[in-house]
């Protein structure tokens, strides 16, 4: 048995190795044909590829010199920390500085006749580049040298990875323009071909991972089926669920208080809070600030796939999730409850006896409620609820791909400002006890 699980781990070792050789020439080849649509690189390739303008060397050669220069400055900054192992960053650029090369040489007669061809050319680049780097990322052999660096300067300074991985991309643009200007006199390889890159590459990397997760599974074939065979545990015994979903002012949280106390069960809500800030590590106010609530969809993703390009760095709020998404869990496998919020419903998804409510109100109620009951300063206005409602609403599609408000998502809704809080509670206490 022990020299049949050896040569499992030597073959995926294998697999793990050639595809990630694939990876890089495959990468190689998006750098060569973004080269070649010639309306600009990604951040990452403008530096090499304009000092190869002016240098007697290639963009591949250049590339080795500055991935080498980022993994010097990683063992600069972690000194006795430094793990031997992440040398093996070394061979892997230097095999993709080669790659870079034969794949320039082996485009070298495509030539696009027109912006239009350019365009595409930039595109295919981008899809192509992305897939590559996906490849190499799912072998978990080692890092890129960037990544690597941007990894180890926001693990020693305490910073976001995803706000030093957009300076350090930044870096390399104004690199590029000072070094464009300096050695040839007008920019070259920064233009509206670089900004489609840092737009796309970390969104296309993502999406591989969503529709492609097969390969990672065949890849880690054994680390795999461990998790899946944990997770087959059914967990959940003979608890009751009740989640509620709720309106800023529909008084979701007085309802659910009240359908814990009459059904004798517990009531999660702010206790979540104070779970996630012992396991996080982040402060209650920070915690409240985050949880639940997203102000622009578009934005945070456009952020949160510069995270794409590694396996074991994830968003502040993907990262608050998931811990809740676990605290959640492990809750309601230990005894019956009513939580509200979190998206609890998905979270909850698989229990099998689990209710999902959801409460609504108009905006006279809401407002009427949240400034008298609430006694809110200053005053709720209609933009502040549409504001709140929106951020719930961003946050419900982000995390689980479900529109918050629609009714098939619940087993029972209810319009809270026809009854009060009270009467609501004892109609939803009602339907459950009919079930």
């Amino acid at each position: 048995m022990v020299l049949q699980k050896e040569k499992i781990i030597n073959i995926n070792f294998v697999k793990r190795v050639l595809v990630f050789i694939i990876g890089l020439f495959i990468m190689a080849l998006g750098v060569s044909l973004s080269v070649k649509a010639d309306i600009g690189v990604s951040p990452i390739s403008c530096v090499p590829y304009i000092y190869s303008l002016r240098f007697s060397l290639t963009i591949g050669e250049l590339t080795i010199i500055l991935n080498s220069l980022f993994i010097l400055i990683q063992i600069i900054i972690l000194r006795k920390k430094y793990n031997i192992f992440q040398l093996v960053q070394l061979p892997a650029v230097i095999l993709f500085g080669y790659c870079i090369d034969i794949a320039m040489t082996l485009s070298k007669n495509l030539q696009p006749s027109n912006y239009i061809e350019q365009l595409f050319l930039c595109l295919l680049a981008c899809v192509i580049l992305a897939f590559g780097i996906f490849l190499v990322i799912k072998t978990r052999l080692t890092y890129l040298p960037l990544e690597g660096l941007v990894i180890v300067i926001s693990q020693t300074f305490k910073k976001e990875f995803g706000k030093i991985k957009i300076s350090m991309d930044s870096l390399m643009v104004v690199i590029g323009l000072i070094s464009s200007y300096a050695f040839i006199s007008k920019i070259e390889g920064i233009r509206e071909g670089s900004i489609i890159a840092a737009l796309l590459i970390g969104t296309l990397i993502k999406f591989y991972s969503i529709k492609m997760p097969n390969i990672e599974k065949w890849l880690l074939q054994e680390t795999v089926k461990d998790i899946s065979t944990e997770d087959i545990v059914d967990k959940y015994n003979n608890t009751f669920v009740i989640t509620i979903s709720r309106e800023f002012g529909s008084g979701g949280h007085e309802i659910g208080k009240i359908i814990a106390k009459q059904l004798g069960i517990s009531f999660i809500d702010s206790e979540l809070v104070r779970l996630t800030a012992i396991q996080t590590g982040y402060t209650l106010d920070y915690i409240q600030e985050n949880e639940q609530k997203l102000s622009n969809s578009l934005i945070y993703d456009l952020y949160e796939q510069n995270y794409a390009y590694v396996n074991d760095e994830l968003p502040p709020k993907d990262a608050l999730f998931l811990v809740q998404s676990k605290i959640i869990r492990d809750i309601c496998a230990q005894k019956s409850c009513v939580i509200v919020g979190r998206c609890a419903n998905f979270i909850l998804k698989d229990h099998p006896n689990c209710i999902n409510i959801f409460i609504h109100a108009n905006d006279e109620y809401r407002i009427e409620k949240i400034n008298k009951d609430y006694g809110a300063n200053p005053p709720v206005t209609n933009y502040d609820l549409e504001k709140s409602d929106e951020e719930r609403a961003n946050y419900c599609v982000h995390f689980t791909n479900k529109n918050w408000r629609d009714a098939k998502n619940y087993h029972f809704t209810i319009d809270s400002s026809l009854y009060g809080s009270k009467e609501s509670a004892n109609k939803v206490i009602g339907f459950i006890k009919r079930l």
